[in-house]
């Protein structure tokens, strides 16, 4: 696994050269007072160099309290990241023993960064929030080619109440960050559970079934149109979803089947829809990377000559940050929907960023929109 991993910080690195040249960053962290002896430190960020989000992926080498590593990485791209001992249980804390923003940058040349921690995330530590309703964990589930990955269901609030009703599926990535702020990355989930919960119990939306799959190290290469890309989405019409409807009281059929992802996600929920239009009716793509790095989706929907497809396609984004640089993908996206009749909403949330906080503000909009009464 290890050698793959490396093989594809390999190639995300060859193709972000021919974008922009690269930058040399040297970290180093000091941490006061000094980790026990097989403690270590480690970043976790935005990019596969930097461990994918991972927390014990990428380890910074240390010598006297001093935690240091330098890193290739792209000029002019804005880059997130933040440290652990290993786990998201015990991610670094500011001094005042609080959970930090991402620190992000944009680099325009060779840097050093130097950062000091003084307190951890550590047992005592107790997070806000946590899951409304009932979650199911499915733990370790089997993907076929890909790394096996822990996976999430919530189940609306009558569920157990009529056990002849069937439910519509929502089927959503990036699975840890979708319900439970202990288990996202940055703490900050997209509170999906509380939504749906108050939609449904004020008869805005239906009641739903929602799906949350566990991103991997690979994310990057597994939500995109890519070889790993093509063994997820496999994996969650062949695999999971029979799963799903043989274990939960689910209406099957493609009607009533949809998901949702953003950034990445957003871009593989929109190739399931239009690829996979005979299992899934419905996508909600929020800031979706249709055109990023290495990769360019609107080509292949430009080519399509078939039967105009029946789909159900709600898109949005913010204008901020990395926002502004997916935005031209999006653009021609749309306007390639739009020259082949496909009719779609779209919605542009004014000083959103990138992250967790901002698809949590407005995953009304897409729920409403896909499960509406």
């Amino acid at each position: 696994m290890k050698k793959y991993f490396l093989f594809y910080i390999f190639l995300v690195t060859l193709f972000s050269c021919h974008s922009s040249p690269d930058v040399i960053i040297d970290i180093m962290v000091k941490t006061n007072p000094s980790l026990a002896e097989k403690e270590n430190v480690f970043i976790s960020g935005s990019l596969p160099q930097l461990g994918a989000w991972q927390p014990n992926r990428v380890a910074l080498e240390g010598k006297e309290g001093v935690w240091s590593g330098q890193f290739q990485l792209p000029k002019n791209e804005s880059i997130e990241f933040k440290f652990t001992k290993g786990k998201w249980e015990n991610e670094a804390l500011t001094d005042q023993g609080k959970l930090p923003s991402n620190h992000r940058f944009t680099f325009t040349k060779d840097t050093t960064l130097t950062f000091e921690i003084t307190r951890w995330k550590d047992g005592d530590f107790e997070l806000a929030g946590g899951i409304t309703g009932e979650v199911r964990h499915h733990e370790n589930v089997e993907v076929n080619g890909l790394p096996n990955r822990d996976v999430w269901v919530w189940l609306p609030p009558k569920y157990e109440e009529n056990k002849e009703k069937r439910y519509p599926v929502l089927y959503m990535h990036d699975g840890q960050n979708v319900f439970n702020p202990a288990t996202s990355f940055t703490q900050v989930d997209w509170q999906v559970d509380e939504w749906a919960d108050s939609l449904i119990r004020n008869e805005i939306i239906e009641e739903i079934i929602v799906v949350a799959i566990e991103n991997t190290a690979d994310r990057r290469e597994e939500y995109a149109p890519s070889k790993k890309g093509e063994l997820y989405v496999n994996f969650i019409c062949e695999q999971l979803k029979p799963q799903i409807d043989s274990l939960y009281r689910t209406k099957p059929e493609r009607e009533h089947t949809a998901t949702m992802g953003s950034s990445m996600g957003g871009m593989i929920s929109f190739l399931l829809v239009w690829e996979r239009n005979a299992i899934f009716s419905k996508a909600a793509c929020l800031s979706p990377a249709f055109k990023h790095l290495y990769f360019n989706f609107v080509p292949r929907v430009q080519a399509y000559k078939g039967a105009k497809k029946d789909l159900k396609l709600y898109l949005d984004n913010g204008t901020e940050g990395l926002e502004t640089k997916l935005q031209p993908g999006i653009d021609e996206m749309m306007a390639t929907l739009k020259e082949k009749d496909y009719e779609f909403k779209w919605f542009l949330d004014e000083g959103a960023e990138h992250n967790e906080r901002a698809w949590a503000n407005r995953v009304t909009l897409p729920l409403s929109y896909l499960f509406g009464k």
